[in-house]
């Protein structure tokens, strides 16, 4: 008897998670909706990230970087685009072929 009143309070735990969480989704909807930005707000500031594209896009490395801007790691990470890979070229000079042949 005792087991059955375990799982029952966890079947209503799990229902009340569950609601808790469509009803925050529904929130976010709608504040999104209404033209409100959801979440935690962004402190890097635009000018700085600016310039960090800058300098990446000039050769500076993500530590160069970090030193010249004062931002995070982490936050260049999250704010920056990746840079495009760059063609694989052998020792010879020529480029890498796949093994489809394709270069």
């Amino acid at each position: 008897m005792g087991q059955l009143a375990v799982v029952l309070l966890a079947l209503f735990a799990q229902m009340e998670r569950t609601y808790t969480l469509e009803r925050a989704a529904h929130a976010r909807a709608v504040a999104t909706a209404k033209g409100r930005r959801v979440g935690r707000p962004v402190l890097v500031d635009a000018a700085k990230l600016e310039w960090a594209e800058h300098l990446r896009d000039q050769g500076d490395t993500i530590a160069e970087i970090v030193k010249k801007t004062g931002i995070p790691r982490t936050s260049l990470y999250r704010h920056l685009p990746p840079r495009p890979p760059a063609p694989a070229v052998r020792a010879d000079g020529g480029a890498a072929v796949g093994r489809d042949g394709v270069s």
